[in-house]
C-alpha cells in the first residue's frame, strides 16, 4: 500500500511552539482508514499535545503492532524514529529499545485485538515494569481488518452487525492496569479531543508506565444498535470471499460536557453510549477507590473517562535495575565489557 505525504506547503503564519515548530510539522502521512474513524481523531490528539508540549519529534519513538491502530503511526510525528512490530509484540521491543536509549520518549500505539488477545502477556509485563512510556489502546471491541470480529475488549452481550451476541466477558485493561501497577492510568473517547488533549499531555510528561484506554468506535463494523463500543453507546453511557460491501463516509461524532455529568452519544446507526466524565473531586491518588470506583460505574452501564490514577512520585524501570545514566546505545565497547574480573564480581552477587 502506497502512502502518500501530505504537501509541506502551508501558511507562513502558522502558530508556532517554542521550537518554532507547526502543528503541520508533527503530522505524517494521509490516512487510509475509513471516514470518520475515531483513530485519525486520536493521531489528531497526538499531533496536538506533542505540538503543545514543544517535543522535538526526532525525540520521540513511536512504536506499534498489527491492526488499524498500529497503522495509525504512518499518520502523524513523520519525523519522529518508528518501528512496526508484529502482532501483539509492540510492548518487548519497546522495552528492548528503551533499555538501548533511555534519552527517547516512548510512545506505543496498540488496539484492543493487538493488546488484549496475543499481546495480553506482553501488555501486562511493560505495566508491571513500569517501563517509562506512554502506552495508547485504540479501542473499539472488534478486529477491523478481517472484517469485525469480536475482540477480547468486547462486552458480554454486545451485538456485531448480524446480530449475534458475543457470550464471552470482557477484558478491561484499565483494571488491569491499576492491579499490574501501572502509574499512570486514564480513559479517554476519540470523539471528546478536548479532554483527551490533556490527557495525553499528562501521560507523556510522566515519568513510568502510562496507560491510556481510548473508546474509537468503527464506523464499518462496530457502529451499530447493539453494540457498546459504538459512538452513540459511549455517549449515552459517558460514565465471505469476492463477497463486495462499501463504506459510506461519516460525520466525525464530537462531543463536550462538564466533569462530573454523563453525556448519552448517539451514533450512526442510533445506538448510544453513555460517558461519565469524572469529577473535579475526584481522587486520583487513590488506587484501590478508582478500581471500586470503576466497577460501580460500570454496574450501571456508564463508561468512565478522564483521569483515573497516578502516581506523581513514580519509578520506572531503570530505576528499578540500576542501568547507568548514559544510554547504553552511546558507550563504548570498553564500558559495554568491562572484563572477566568484573563479569566474575557481578556472578558473585547472585550466588
Amino acid at each position: 500500500m502506497t502512502y502518500l505525504p501530505k504537501p509541506r506547503l502551508h501558511h507562513p503564519d502558522l502558530p508556532r511552539n517554542e521550537l518554532g515548530f507547526t502543528r503541520r510539522d508533527y503530522e505524517g502521512a494521509i490516512s487510509t482508514l475509513c471516514a470518520g474513524c475515531g483513530h485519525d481523531s486520536i493521531s489528531a490528539a497526538i499531533i496536538h499535545a506533542c505540538f503543545e508540549l514543544s517535543l522535538p519529534p526526532h525525540r520521540i519513538a513511536k512504536l506499534s503492532g498489527i491492526g488499524c491502530s498500529s497503522k495509525t503511526p504512518t499518520y502523524f510525528l513523520g519525523s519522529s524514529h518508528g518501528f512496526n512490530s508484529v502482532h501483539g509484540r509492540m510492548p518487548s521491543v519497546l522495552t528492548g529499545a528503551n533499555l538501548a536509549n533511555r534519552d527517547l520518549i516512548y510512545l506505543g500505539v496498540s488496539g484492543d485485538g493487538d493488546s488484549a488477545s496475543i499481546g495480553l502477556g506482553q501488555f501486562a509485563h511493560a505495566m508491571r515494569r513500569g517501563v517509562n512510556m506512554t502506552y495508547i489502546v485504540e479501542n473499539n471491541g472488534v478486529y477491523g481488518l478481517t472484517k469485525g470480529q469480536f475482540s477480547a475488549t468486547a462486552d458480554r452481550g454486545a451485538k456485531n452487525r448480524r446480530g449475534v451476541a458475543n457470550h464471552d466477558e470482557a477484558i478491561d485493561l484499565v483494571g488491569m492496569a491499576l492491579q499490574l501497577g501501572a502509574t499512570f492510568i486514564g480513559r479517554g473517547f476519540s470523539g471528546d479531543k478536548i479532554q483527551l488533549i490533556p490527557l495525553i499531555k499528562a501521560a507523556l510528561s510522566h515519568r513510568g508506565a502510562a496507560f491510556i484506554d481510548v473508546i474509537s468506535p468503527c464506523v464499518a463494523f462496530n457502529n451499530h444498535v447493539g453494540s457498546t463500543k459504538s459512538f452513540d453507546y459511549v455517549r449515552e453511557h459517558n460514565e465471505a470471499v469476492n463477497f463486495l460491501d462499501i463504506i459510506t463516509s461519516r460525520a466525525e461524532i464530537v462531543t463536550d460536557y462538564a466533569p462530573g455529568t454523563v453525556q448519552d452519544v448517539v451514533q450512526h446507526d442510533g445506538s448510544v453510549l453513555r460517558l461519565r466524565k469524572l469529577a473535579e473531586e475526584y481522587d486520583v491518588s487513590d488506587r484501590i477507590a478508582a478500581s471500586t470506583y470503576l466497577q460501580h460505574r460500570h454496574a450501571a452501564g456508564e463508561i468512565v473517562t478522564g483521569l483515573l490514577y497516578v502516581d506523581p512520585e513514580a519509578e520506572e524501570m531503570h530505576d528499578y535495575i540500576g542501568t547507568a545514566m548514559e544510554p547504553l546505545n552511546g558507550m563504548l565497547e570498553a564500558e559495554l565489557c568491562p572484563g572477566a574480573a568484573a563479569l566474575e564480581i557481578l556472578n558473585a552477587t547472585l550466588r
